[in-house]
């Protein structure tokens, strides 16, 4: 349907065949229902310094891809506005190699659920949770075989940078000393709607003025960032916009935020820790 894989990936681990991919996001879709049965009469597990080394360990990960990008972007004389597939040579192959780890990190990030499900937050595996886990997975097996480097470098780069401080902000909240000085929870928030719009604009941007870029591919990017657009403007405006109920306001809240259209109390609570804080 796409046409010719790009040669330069043939080989990598996981892309040659779609197989892996598609069993992998059916055993993490598998783990979701039998984990839920497993700890239904289970106490749930604290994990704390799980939590602690998982967070740094996708921080560390993220910033290591943003910097990559960043450096092999620049070095490659990209075009900020459009950027082809083949004209950067070496460049794209840096390119290419950082996108890979983008990839595989969506493995990685199965682990949220995971966590959910071994703390019986339960509650908090929404559908926008496993749609975007299980769908950003598979997304990226296509992106890598096909468009593995030119246009398709901006959104991985904005988001590394937001994964970067998102998960430095949830491993904070794993250490009780540190929870006082995570005020800017909100603006995160915000900087996740900001990045949705700059990657449809600059999606978007390709296909008003071409470059050679795959078409199919920009209109297919702009409209699964739209869902997740949608999804989290509805989920912003419930969270930030609706005056809270009388039960609400007398009740200690769960907070929450939104993280690549999740719930922020999906992030707390896969980290470890819910925020208690009264509302005011």
């Amino acid at each position: 349907m796409f046409g010719p894989r790009d040669a330069r990936v043939r080989g990598w681990f996981l892309l040659d065949s779609y197989l892996p991919t598609f069993f992998l996001t059916g055993a993490y879709l598998l783990c979701i229902w039998l984990g839920n049965k497993f700890m239904k009469d289970r106490p749930p597990f604290s994990l704390r310094a799980h939590l602690i080394v998982y967070n740094l360990g996708i921080t560390l990960l993220s910033l290591y891809m943003l910097i990559e990008l960043v450096l092999a972007t620049w070095e490659g004389g990209y075009n900020l506005q459009c950027q082809n597939l083949h004209s950067a040579g070496e460049a794209d192959i840096r390119v290419a190699k950082v996108l890979w780890w983008y990839y595989f990190s969506k493995v990685i990030e199965f682990m949220d659920t995971i966590f959910f499900v071994l703390r019986k937050k339960s509650n908090q595996i929404t559908f926008l949770h496993v749609y975007h886990h299980a769908t950003m997975f598979n997304i990226w097996w296509c992106v890598l075989n096909w468009i593995p480097c030119g246009q398709s470098f901006f959104g991985p780069t904005l988001n590394s940078f937001i994964h970067v401080l998102m998960y430095s902000y949830y491993g904070l909240s794993v250490i009780p000393s540190m929870r006082k000085y995570l005020w800017w929870k909100k603006y995160l928030t915000q900087a996740q709607l900001i990045q949705f719009l700059l990657t449809i604009v600059h999606t978007l941007s390709a296909a008003v003025k071409p470059c050679g870029f795959p078409f199919g591919c920009l209109m297919f990017q702009s409209s699964y960032m739209a869902t997740l657009v949608i999804l989290f403007i509805n989920f912003y405006i419930k969270t930030y916009r609706k005056a809270p109920s009388r039960t609400a306001i007398e009740e200690t809240p769960v907070t929450t935020e939104i993280k690549n259209g999740f719930h922020k109390d999906y992030f707390a609570a896969a980290n470890g820790f819910l925020n208690n804080k009264k509302a005011q």
